[in-house]
Order: C-alpha cells, then sequence, then structure tokens
C-alpha cells in the first residue's frame, strides 16, 4: 500500500511539473530574442517634480508609448532599488533599458517618429537625462 501511495505521489508530481514545462515553453516560444551581441541603451531620467504622482505617472505612460519603436527587441521601465549603498545613485525617478539588434537599429531608434515624439511630449517634465550606451567586448 505504502509503495503504491509513493507511486501515485510521484506520478502528480511528474505531471504537474510537465504542465509547468509546457508553460515555460511556450513563454520562451513567444518572447522577443535578443541579439547575441546587442546594443545595449540605458537610459535614467531626473523628473524636475520627482514627488509628484502626476508626473511619474505621464513619465511612465511615455516610456509604454516609447517602447513601440519598431526596432526594439526588448525593454524594461524600471525604477530606484531599495538599496542603500554610497555607489548607488537612487536619485532618479525612471530607468529605461533597451536592446537592439545593432548600433545601425539604435541609430534608427533616434531619428523614429515615435522617438522623437516621446522627446516633443514628456521632455517637459524630466530635468536630467543621463544615457549610457553599451556593446559586447
Amino acid at each position: 500500500m505504502r509503495k503504491l501511495s509513493i507511486l501515485v505521489v510521484l506520478t502528480l508530481i511528474s505531471f504537474a511539473c510537465s504542465e509547468v514545462n509546457e508553460e515555460v515553453t511556450e513563454i520562451k516560444e513567444t518572447a522577443p530574442m535578443i541579439s547575441e551581441t546587442p546594443f545595449i541603451h540605458h537610459v535614467y531620467f531626473y523628473l524636475k517634480n520627482p514627488e509628484s504622482a502626476e508626473d511619474k505617472a505621464k513619465m511612465r505612460e511615455g516610456l509604454e508609448f516609447l517602447a513601440t519603436v519598431p526596432t526594439i527587441q526588448k525593454h524594461f521601465i524600471g525604477v530606484p532599488a531599495d538599496t542603500d549603498r554610497e555607489v548607488i545613485d537612487n536619485t532618479y525617478a525612471y530607468s529605461w533599458l533597451c536592446f537592439f539588434e545593432n548600433a545601425a537599429d539604435q541609430a534608427s531608434y533616434q531619428t523614429d517618429p515615435i522617438h522623437l515624439k516621446f522627446i516633443e511630449d514628456y521632455g517637459s517634465i524630466w530635468e536630467t537625462v543621463k544615457v549610457y550606451d553599451s556593446v559586447m567586448e
């Protein structure tokens, strides 16, 4: 009886794991691919009114709009983590990290009408923008 119970439990675990694996496979298949040698564009936005919930919401809206630029392979919108070390700058309001296939795609992004509209419509709420671009070595 005990062997049968163990067998039933192991069978149930096996089925549960196979369902999870199918879900993970589905997610991997639908997730955008990032180039093996991407051009990485990381931007930090410092708002004029960093305490303004309205400005933060507007900035988030703008970044979601910016994410529709076709040459962007993947993007992340972030806020400062709750970390406290001397080397950490957590005074920015939003970080914008995006991956491009190559430098040409990033250059295209700079002149894309969506990017230019983003600057026009949302540029009035930020005080400073810091950009860090990088490529694989």
